[in-house]
């Protein structure tokens, strides 16, 4: 293995997506990451959602396995178990997503996982967290997002709270285990880490629990809209194309208002007076975008140095050339996806495969296993 994270060696027992993805990173940046399935069906990943037509295997699982190895143990047998526990021993990291109390049901809990290795790191990540009224419940993103408070402000301002289209409790919550992780290591302190997804969302909430705390008021549901930055939003020109437009500083506002016209006008001069005028503004912005196409609103917008850009679909991201540039989007095997979370520029990560078929390192871990034991 190469890369900046090849010295550590990663035991992925989690399932599905916020875990995986977290192991993933590691993965990424060059450390040993051996993914345990259940014999027979593996994780459920695997047959989740879209197929690759090629050879029917799950997109999502080739994204959020890659460069990982695979073994097939199923802890309630005594010799999987016996391999999974020497597995334990030469490890940094191990990474869960049981309910919890699962692992002690095992006989494989905290306590003893620590007796046999004193420097491992035992990241669980949870539905609610390892304590709390909450904790036996079952944990899924949908419910993480309704609960913290984000479903409650998302939606148009007469209809009812949204979900996101996206998983997108489990992709942040694998960023906040594997950031998380990385501090236990740096401490040399062997521990748990106690990861979940309801508090994950609610830190990236913003100061609204604040807010409400201290003046009882709440953020209102706005569409793409925020209560204290005007205009924001998405708007169509004259050609049925999206542009998004924020204005989150005075000094970008000001370059709004001035390309629509209104320079020096009093009602659009600080935040708070623009929130006053909200709906007058937004709809000048309406109105001039839907006056003209997206390539020329573009075009002034960004000569004007204020804050825009086209909605793009995947099919004009698959060609965009910024994110060819960038190296967005890679072949990981024979599989197209995203490219490595972050570049660095010394100790670069690297991509060498995809999510790999159920045991298809069993043969190789269960040999070298032995031989250093």
């Amino acid at each position: 293995m190469s890369g900046p994270l090849h010295d550590l060696r990663v035991i992925d027992l989690s399932t599905v997506l916020a875990g995986p993805n977290c192991a993933r990173y590691f993965a990424d940046f060059g450390a040993d990451v051996i993914k345990i399935e259940k014999p027979g069906a593996g994780d459920s990943l695997r047959g989740m959602a879209w197929k690759d037509p090629r050879d029917g295997t799950g997109l999502w699982w080739k994204l959020v396995n890659r460069n990982k190895r695979n073994i097939a143990l199923d802890l309630k047998l005594d010799s999987d178990r016996e391999v999974f526990l020497n597995l334990i021993n030469e490890a940094d990291v191990l990474v869960e997503n049981f309910r919890p109390g699962t692992l002690e049901r095992l006989g494989v809990g905290p306590e003893i996982l620590l007796q046999r290795n004193s420097k491992l790191v035992i990241t669980r990540v949870s539905g609610f967290g390892q304590t709390g009224p909450y904790k036996d419940r079952p944990g899924f993103a949908s419910i993480a997002e309704s609960m913290s408070g984000l479903a409650a402000i998302s939606g148009d301002p007469d209809g009812p709270p949204m979900l996101p289209p996206i998983a997108l409790t489990d992709e942040v919550t694998g960023v906040v285990a594997a950031f998380a992780t990385m501090v236990a290591l740096h401490s040399k302190v062997g521990q748990v880490v106690d990861v979940n997804l309801l508090e994950t969302m609610f830190q990236i909430m913003g100061p609204l629990i604040s807010l409400f705390v201290l003046t009882g008021e709440e953020q209102p549901r706005l569409g793409s809209q925020l209560p204290y930055t005007v205009p924001r939003g998405v708007f169509q020109c004259s050609d049925k194309k999206w542009v998004g437009v924020s204005a989150s500083s005075d000094s970008v506002a000001a370059r709004v208002v001035e390309v629509l016209g209104f320079a020096g006008d009093e009602r659009f001069l600080t935040f708070s007076s623009r929130v006053k005028h909200r709906a007058i503004l937004h709809e000048l912005m309406t109105r001039y975008c839907a006056s003209r196409d997206s390539a020329t609103v573009l075009k002034i917008f960004t000569d004007a140095q204020a804050a825009i850009g086209p909605v793009l679909s995947m099919a004009e991201i698959a060609v965009d050339p910024h994110f060819a540039a960038r190296q967005a989007i890679q072949v990981v095997g024979a599989t197209p996806m995203q490219g490595l979370l972050a570049s660095l520029s010394g100790t670069p990560g690297e991509l060498r495969w995809e999510g790999r078929a159920l045991d298809a390192d069993g043969e190789e871990i269960r040999k070298n296993l032995w031989k250093h034991g």
